[in-house]
């Protein structure tokens, strides 16, 4: 997305009709500019309809993200942030930690309008229309090192079903390691990426990513089942005001993260777990696979995952977790 692109987006934002003319004398640009623009909205997943005589317009309005409403709507939080609002990213938690390596404090923050190159766990690619996700990453800085923070990811989890909920989601379910979940589709994710010394202390790189409004076009790229905010919650969705939310509980969280590890929040977690006592294909690192019973979660964030020859504790980011059967299996959970 260019400078201009944003420009036009910005004053397509509200959703009513601009002139081609109209937008053009606004930005002191020439029409083909603005058509270039529109088209480049297009193909990055808006919808922009062009009507003869009357204009441009967005299907729907864009609740576009600011700064200042951010770190507002974070309340008491808010001034443990430093909040920036960039247009586009390649990826924002690549981006951040290039900030952290240049000395960064901890709390500081990077959204993106849209992030072009976004990825979560094993690499896979994060699709998102302009205005129709959150994209963002944090920085934290803790004294542990990389082994006291296992869990962490799961921890984040806890957060984002606290914000979503408080949102008017209701149900919102998490999947071991770092997906959220709606109605057994996915909502949002996690990826935790690290700086730092083996035994501390660490820079901790905090990306966030949560679906607000999925237009078609997304959803077949994703080609996979999702959900988006606002289908969970009935309603349109303020941006700047989700994102502040997630940051005021992700401060909560990661301050009893830092004070106990995950073993505090393992029990909310568990009250979201997707699979707990249902049984599930496990893919692990090498290939192989495995069908079992999910146990539940250990205290360091472990996955307690029963092939019928004993309860194995599962670390890897690399494994694969996927439902085999709707029964619910009885027995510890």
């Amino acid at each position: 997305m260019t400078a201009h692109d944003s420009s036009v987006l910005r004053i397509l934002a509200d959703g009513e009709f601009h002139s081609g003319a109209g937008v053009a004398r606004a930005l002191g640009v020439s029409r083909s500019t603005v058509w270039n623009a529109v088209r480049a909205l297009n193909a990055a997943g808006l919808d922009v309809y062009r009507v003869k005589a009357r204009g441009y317009r967005l299907a729907r309005p864009v609740s576009l993200l600011d700064a200042g409403d951010i770190v507002r709507r974070a309340d008491r939080a808010g001034t443990r942030f430093v909040v920036d609002v960039i247009d586009v990213a390649g990826s924002t938690n690549t981006l951040l930690l290039q900030r952290a390596a240049a000395g960064a404090p901890g709390g500081t923050v990077v959204v993106a309008e849209w992030q072009q190159q976004g990825r979560g766990r094993m690499q896979r690619e994060w699709h998102a229309a302009i205005g129709g996700a959150i994209t963002f990453s944090v920085l934290w800085r803790f004294s542990q090192g990389a082994a006291a923070l296992a869990g962490l990811s799961l921890a984040v989890g806890v957060a984002l079903a606290r914000a979503m909920s408080k949102l008017g989601a209701a149900g919102v379910q998490l999947k071991w390691p770092n997906d959220v979940l709606w109605r057994e589709r996915k909502l949002g994710g996690v990826l935790i990426e690290m700086q730092g010394d083996a035994l501390g202390p660490s820079a901790v790189v905090i990306g966030i990513g949560i679906n607000v409004r999925l237009s078609d076009t997304v959803r077949e790229r994703i080609g996979r089942p999702a959900s988006d905010l606002e289908t969970a919650c009935g309603r349109a969705i303020d941006r700047s005001a989700a994102v502040g939310l997630i940051l005021a509980e992700l401060a909560s969280v990661l301050d009893t993260f830092s004070a106990g590890g995950f073993a505090p929040l393992r029990e909310e977690w568990m009250r979201n777990h997707v699979y707990a006592g249902r049984r599930v294909l496990i893919t692990l690192p090498d290939g192989r696979s495995r069908e079992g019973v999910i146990r539940g979660v250990d205290d360091d964030g472990a996955l307690l995952f029963d092939d019928g020859s004993g309860t194995r504790r599962l670390h890897s980011a690399e494994v694969s977790v996927r439902a085999r059967r709707s029964q619910v299996v009885t027995g510890r959970t």
